[in-house]
């Protein structure tokens, strides 16, 4: 049995399986989807039956749409308030509930994102499981 790496194995394409994540498609397949409700992933794609249960996104998906709509919102509020000077409950009126959406609408797409990211790069358990030989430590 011989050792096999993973610089020894076909790379996957990082960038689609990503896209296909965004999507909330399965990484490997693209058919399938990757949640069972709004962020719960399925244990296995229901397509190609790519197994999904072990993936490790935890804290990444919530951080980054923060970093994203922070960076969208932010620089918004400071123009707007720079140039109308609204009161303060059309300030709230306006970007509470903007940031209420943007953020559902980015958590599940990011978090398929780095599903597909993770599949891509072989990590926590996406390494070998379509592979003939396991690597040997």
């Amino acid at each position: 049995m011989a050792n096999t790496t993973f610089q020894e194995l076909e790379p996957r394409p990082v960038w689609a399986a990503m896209r296909k994540g965004w999507r909330r498609r399965c990484p490997s397949c693209g058919e399938g989807r990757v949640f069972e409700g709004y962020t719960k992933v399925r244990d296995t794609c229901e397509t190609c039956g790519l197994e999904l249960h072990h993936h490790r996104s935890d804290d990444l998906p919530p951080y980054l749409s923060i970093m994203i709509f922070c960076h969208v919102i932010v620089p918004l509020v400071l123009i707007v308030e720079q140039t109308w000077h609204p009161s303060l409950w059309l300030h709230m009126s306006l970007w509470l509930p903007l940031v209420v959406l943007l953020s559902l609408y980015l958590l599940p797409r990011l978090k398929g994102a780095v599903i597909g990211l993770q599949w891509a790069n072989r990590m926590h358990g996406f390494g070998l499981e379509d592979e003939d030989e396991p690597v040997q430590p």
